[in-house]
């Protein structure tokens, strides 16, 4: 199994929670918070979360509140499972530029919590059903619920996904 590491940053500002549009390789669109993988060399989650969203938005993280959710979602049939770990920014600077070396990330815009509802309808359920339920009940960093997802099928077109208790 193929396991990676992946981070979400919940960063609110005046005008509500950052949200970022994604343009996959596969050319589907969606949006979510800014993030991403985490890797080998970042020295912990929220080094690799920090770097993620300087590099999707331009905007510099000042100091993090703490941990929220994670997500563990595995797809057995594609033979991977993925760990993420959302934080919620407590303090930020700087001015949005999209600057995403990898050339995913096109947008980025603060979105009401009452209207993210339909700029995560294309999101995959294991990244809109947690953040909409932190959206909903906006608990606080350090209060951290798990959610956990089994994925089947060969690929996107015919993933069927399920939410699985702990």
């Amino acid at each position: 199994m193929r396991a990676w590491n992946v981070a979400g940053a919940l960063l609110v500002g005046p005008e509500g929670l950052l949200l970022v549009r994604n343009e996959r390789p596969t050319g589907s669109v969606d949006w979510s918070t800014p993030g991403g993988v985490i890797d080998p060399t970042d020295a912990s989650f929220v080094d690799g979360l920090a770097r993620e969203v300087e590099e999707e938005t331009g905007l510099l993280v000042d100091a993090w509140a703490g941990h929220v959710y994670t997500v563990r979602a595995e797809a057995p049939d594609l033979g991977w499972i993925m760990h993420c770990e959302v934080h919620q920014v407590a303090a930020y600077s700087g001015e949005i530029s999209l600057t995403d070396p990898d050339g995913i990330v096109t947008d980025a815009v603060f979105v009401a919590p009452e209207a993210c509802g339909e700029y995560l309808a294309a999101c995959r359920q294991w990244v809109r059903e947690p953040l909409e339920s932190w959206l909903a009940e906006q608990w606080v960093p350090g209060d951290v619920r798990e959610f956990h997802y089994r994925i089947r099928g060969s690929g996107p077109a015919d993933f069927a996904v399920e939410r699985v208790e702990q």
